[in-house]
């Protein structure tokens, strides 16, 4: 299952069935999860740790050391969770110990071809990442989050679960859940409401979201008297997640 052209160091930990493609290299400390396919050309560096029927193309880079210019050769570490499909030339970089230490993905994410994830970035369940977008250190993803290709998202920020940014989008703010953004600056559109509707979320869901966009973005209010329209008015989960990821926000939301 093993090229004889691949160099896999003896300290790393491959489940029986992992594949590795011709000239690909393994370091030291790197777990690989079983029925994963390692394509030709591929450097995995560790402190890693991969999950199950990881995919990984040509000439990815996954655990190098992050371009942090603090970074020291700490120890810090990439872990992933299962079924991730890597494509062609994604970077994907180790933490630091001014942060986590560990830049965590979790399971079912698709990161298209070039995609860059910095340093210390947390990045959940079922998102997508087109091509060449670049997250900077420290960003967050939520779950089955989307950002469009040539998309750049600013270190520090936060991108909420369900949301979405269309193709180009410069986004240095924090975006809240369920919301569509767009453009360089990133700017709000609306909800993502192909994508709840995709995913099952209720009339009644949608309803009060949208509602509690507006509340947000077209009433005039401010950020803390919206917030408590909001939880006066609706009192579902889906909203809750929407607020919360407004009053979490620490670099402000996307206008």
């Amino acid at each position: 299952m093993i090229h004889p052209t691949a160099i896999v160091d003896p300290g790393a930990r491959l489940a029986d069935d992992v594949e590795v493609g011709p000239f690909t290299v393994i370091g030291p400390d790197v777990e690989i999860g079983a029925g994963s396919v390692i394509g030709p050309h591929v450097v995995i560096k560790g402190p890693t740790v991969l999950g199950k029927r990881t995919r990984i193309f040509q000439f990815a880079s996954v655990g190098e050391d992050c371009q942090d210019k603090k970074y020291n050769g700490e120890p810090t570490r990439l872990v992933m969770g299962d079924d991730n499909v890597i494509r062609e030339g994604v970077t994907l970089h180790r933490g630091t110990v001014q942060d986590r230490s560990e830049t965590t993905i979790g399971s079912r994410n698709l990161f298209m071809a070039y995609v860059h994830v910095g340093h210390d970035c947390v990045i959940g369940d079922d998102c997508i990442l087109a091509n060449q977008v670049t997250l900077a250190g420290h960003v967050h993803v939520g779950d089955f989050a989307i950002i469009g290709g040539l998309s750049a998202v600013h270190q520090f920020c936060h991108f909420g679960p369900h949301a979405m940014a269309g193709g180009g989008s410069i986004i240095t703010k924090d975006t809240p859940a369920y919301v569509m953004i767009n453009g360089s600056p990133a700017a709000a559109h609306g909800l993502n409401l192909v994508g709840l509707k995709r995913r099952g979320f209720s009339a009644e869901a949608i309803r009060s979201l949208n509602e509690s966009y507006k509340l947000v973005y077209r009433q005039g209010l401010t950020v803390d008297q919206a917030l408590g329209e909001i939880r006066s008015r609706f009192s579902l989960p889906e909203t809750e997640v929407f607020a919360a990821s407004i009053e979490s926000s620490t670099r402000g939301i996307t206008r």
